[in-house]
């Protein structure tokens, strides 16, 4: 009797398929009524901050009374709240973000140049973080209650608990200016020495990192390893993994193949939403190192106030962040079937 192939796989359900389109418009819809939410936020949020741009944009300059309305009438200060709103949302959603009072350029162009220098920073640091702390919350998991496990919830636990602007404060001291027998080996903040090209500059930029990023690996990956290994501990009493252990499984196959994917959930939730912090950078931590991206352009907005550039950057930041949970959300259900029926 010749060999007859196999089958070919049934169609998904239509009912499946329809429960996932109601799922995906869901979560869209969500993630739209969000971004609106972060439009109205970031208006009036920060029109509560003391302060006055414009005479703060003209601090120790001999500036009379015409001139300050003339600013004012140019920046759009003198319109009311409501059509100020309404100008600031119809830019937005068009792609303009308005113009930086300080630096007097375009909101959005300010932002495109610091972009890559957040995204070289935080994307090595989210990279690195997330697997180590993945890597060794299933190990710490699996092993609970031995000395390993104690050690690595223990240094965990600390590291989460300090802030990362003191912690980049004690490696600059340390490692920086040196301390003691260990003398200075990094730059004490900067992206770039300035007079390096090709492989050199690379080179130097590379050594510029090495403290940053050391500092938020050292906090994220802490966060990442206490999900991963509670949500894995809660996997492990399952009757699937007995069934599994009863074929005659090895131990690290019925770890690999059937516990960690039904653990990675609330990870998945925890990488994506790092994810969209590689935008938002760390405010703080590149403050303190001199880091020349979103967060110290954050900065030097918020002491202005520089209006319409905190607004901007809060818009990005915020908007990266609903972008990367809708992603999330919509890859639950290739984690998870039973998630979206």
């Amino acid at each position: 009797m010749p060999f007859a192939p196999p089958p070919p796989p049934p169609p998904p359900a239509r009912g499946n398929v329809r429960a996932y389109l109601l799922y995906v418009a869901g979560k869209i819809g969500g993630a739209a009524v969000s971004l609106f939410a972060v439009l109205v936020t970031s208006f009036f949020l920060f029109r509560i901050i003391p302060g006055d741009p414009v005479k703060a944009m003209t601090h120790g300059m001999p500036t009379s009374a015409e001139q300050m309305a003339t600013l004012r009438r140019q920046f759009g200060l003198d319109k009311p709240m409501w059509q100020q709103f309404t100008d600031y949302c119809a830019g937005a959603l068009s792609g303009d973000l308005g113009m930086s009072y300080q630096f007097r350029a375009p909101v959005g162009d300010l932002i495109l140049q610091k972009v890559p220098a957040t995204l070289l920073l935080t994307g090595v640091a989210v990279v690195i973080y997330s697997a180590i702390g993945l890597w060794l919350g299933t190990r710490s998991a699996w092993r609970h209650g031995s000395l390993g496990d104690k050690l690595n919830t223990g240094v965990a636990l600390t590291l989460w608990s300090v802030p990362g602007f003191w912690l980049g404060l004690l490696l600059i001291i340390t490692f920086s200016v040196g301390i003691g027998p260990v003398p200075g080996m990094f730059p004490t903040g900067g992206m770039e020495s300035g007079n390096e090209s090709g492989f050199a500059y690379v080179a130097d930029v590379a050594h510029h990192m090495v403290l940053p990023v050391l500092t938020l690996v050292a906090v994220g990956y802490a966060q990442t390893l206490l999900v991963m290994r509670s949500s894995l501990l809660d996997e492990m009493g399952s009757d699937y993994l007995t069934t599994a252990r009863a074929k005659g499984l090895r131990d690290d196959v019925v770890r690999r193949r059937h516990a960690v994917p039904n653990a990675l959930l609330p990870t998945v939730t925890m990488v994506f939403i790092n994810l969209g912090h590689v935008a938002a950078g760390s405010i703080l931590v590149e403050t303190v190192f001199s880091w020349p991206g979103l967060g110290g352009l954050f900065y030097q907005a918020l002491s202005v106030p520089d209006l319409p550039l905190v607004q901007g950057l809060f818009v990005v930041f915020a908007g990266a962040m609903i972008v990367m949970n809708l992603l999330a959300d919509l890859l639950y259900p290739l984690l998870d079937p039973r998630v979206g029926r």
